[in-house]
């Protein structure tokens, strides 16, 4: 009995031929290479000889980098502060408290997702400008001639538009730990005999704390990632003063410079994002997920009841509906003129773009996930961290980190021909896409690996069936819906990536993203909101498969 014991232990370790790990283990450098070459790249630029790399950071900080670093932090505290408000708010609304309408705001809160910024900011810009319809009604209603709202396109104007564009983030997060750890600890609050505003301010928002900070980081990375937005409003922050550095000065080294100290705050808030997340684990796995029949929402009647709608609708409307709605009005008055034949390539290029990154992300997400679950060693996890890092990387930083090497390689060798694959042909487009966005692929990739017990390996092995045949036998096929999911997430980031294909995309190769803000720059607004309603249309199909998820978890 005991030899039968040995032999099952000893057939269901995970053997790998030494031939097969060294594959592996070159297949891993090689990917982590390629990960890791823009960001080396950024880094490389302060090595530059004599002082120069010195000089150039003295010049920016006596003219340009103060601005760049006030507007920044200025940005980013006030949109901070206004997902947090409203995120939590209605994630309070819709998690603790049962209304008329409360089904319809748990999913229609998260619309907000499938509008990227830059789109809202041409809508709103589009309606609330001096020569658009509502200051012109005002104006001709009262006889003036002035300006009589704010200019949007201003510091408040983007803070206004990040607000209602991320709350979602801090949405899901907090509506998540107020479901599983708020709600039955305010059930024993109030047996307890504490008041509704109590049991709100010192038990639920306490617990939701963790929830919302990683909420808040999640905002502020993609804020700090924008270039649509910020440029289109002539904000001067750190990423549109990467792109004026390198295409309006042709300085390579203070556009990377500007780069790796945008890399250094979205360092931070990652470290933050981090820290909340293990925080909101330890709190979520403490609180009583089944419940009792007895921790059900507070009852809202009356007054109440509007205060809840207005809460919830909102950031709907301002974040979702209007947008929309501000650019279906200049489509419809421009529909006969709208040039149809080229809308069709730049979908067709942002398709195809989008279909070649979701493939190739996929599958390295896939070999790395499997990797890492056959045989865990310290390459592997350096390489599966080192890929998950890669989303909170702006795009104007990859974009740099691309170039740089192009830049050095033709100062040594002038004939060589990497410029042109890099920038003339899709590899550098997609190259830049992969270190972005594998990291969506490969979370996903896990999730649905979480789910299959290791069991079901030893099984298999004890079977016959080891190496790359349990990958496709057993693993694919319950993987098949978690690999689904991370293509569609991967295909939609990247038709509504804006910065990397701004600059990287080849020659006639314009996708969706690109024209919009072309056509925004030029005020050509109505021809702006095709395209611009495309992509709206592509993200919604995550935010519907998402809600969908969220009412199974129910």
């Amino acid at each position: 009995m005991l030899t039968i014991l040995i032999c099952i232990k000893r057939a269901s370790r995970p053997f790998v031929p030494m031939r097969l790990r060294r594959l592996q283990d070159v297949f891993l450098l090689l990917l982590a290479a390629l990960l890791v070459l823009p960001l080396l790249a950024v880094l490389a630029s302060w090595l530059q000889p004599t002082g120069q790399s010195v000089q150039i950071l003295g010049e920016m900080a006596a003219t340009v980098l103060p601005g760049y670093v006030w507007t920044t932090l200025w940005l980013c505290l006030w949109v901070g502060a206004g997902v947090a408000l409203v995120g939590t708010a209605s994630a309070a609304a819709v998690t603790l408290f049962d209304f008329p309408g409360r089904r319809t705001f748990e999913w229609a809160l998260l619309l907000p997702l499938a509008m990227p910024a830059y789109v809202v900011a041409y809508a709103y810009t589009d309606y609330l400008q001096f020569s658009g319809p509502l200051q012109s009604a005002i104006r001709s209603s009262l006889g003036v001639e002035g300006r009589v709202l704010p200019e949007i396109r201003s510091l408040s104007g983007a803070v206004f538009v990040f607000t209602f564009s991320l709350y979602p983030y801090v949405y899901l997060l907090a509506r998540t730990a107020l479901g599983e750890s708020a709600r039955p600890q305010m059930e024993a609050a109030r047996l307890l005999g504490a008041p509704l505003r109590r049991r709100i301010l010192q038990v639920a928002l306490p617990l939701a704390r963790p929830a919302v900070a990683a909420g808040i980081a999640l905002a502020l990375m993609e804020t700090l990632a924008d270039f649509g937005v910020s440029s289109y409003f002539g904000i001067q922050t750190f990423t549109t003063g990467i792109y004026k550095a390198w295409l309006a000065m042709d300085n390579r080294i203070a556009a990377a410079q500007l780069a790796t100290l945008l890399l250094a705050l979205v360092t931070l808030l990652l470290a933050l994002e981090y820290r909340a997340q293990r925080r909101l684990r330890f709190t979520s796995s403490r609180g009583e997920r089944s419940g009792s029949t007895e921790a059900q929402p507070a009852r809202l009647r009356g007054r109440q009841v509007v205060w809840a709608w207005v809460i919830c609708l909102v950031p709907v409307l301002l974040g979702f509906v209007l947008p929309v709605l501000f650019m279906l009005r200049p489509l419809a008055a421009e529909w006969s003129g709208l040039p149809w034949d080229r809308f069709l390539q730049w979908s067709y290029n942002s398709i195809r773009l989008g279909a070649i990154s979701a493939v190739l992300a996929v599958a390295i997400a896939l070999l790395l996930a499997f990797s890492l679950r056959r045989a865990p060693s310290a390459l592997t996890r350096g390489v599966v961290q080192l890929t998950s890092l890669g989303y909170a990387v702006p795009g104007a930083v990859i974009v740099v980190g691309l170039l740089l090497p192009v830049g050095w390689l033709q100062q040594v060798a002038p004939g060589s021909s990497a410029g042109f694959w890099i920038t003339s042909t899709v590899i550098g487009v997609v190259w830049a896409y992969l270190v972005r966005f594998c990291a969506v692929a490969l979370q996903s990739v896990q999730s649905g690996y979480a789910r299959i017990p290791v069991s079901f390996d030893d099984t298999a092995r004890m079977l016959g069936t080891g190496g790359f045949a349990m990958l496709t036998r057993v693993h694919w096929p319950l993987l098949k819906r978690s690999t689904a999911a991370a293509a569609l997430l991967v295909f939609v980031d990247v038709m509504k990536e804006l910065p990397a294909t701004l600059v990287l995309r080849p020659f006639n190769t314009d996708t969706l993203a690109v024209v919009a803000y072309q056509f925004a720059r030029d005020e050509r607004l109505g021809e702006a909101a095709l395209p611009s309603l495309a992509l709206v249309l592509a993200g919604l199909i995550p935010v519907i498969l998402l809600s969908r998820t969220l009412r199974l978890k129910r």
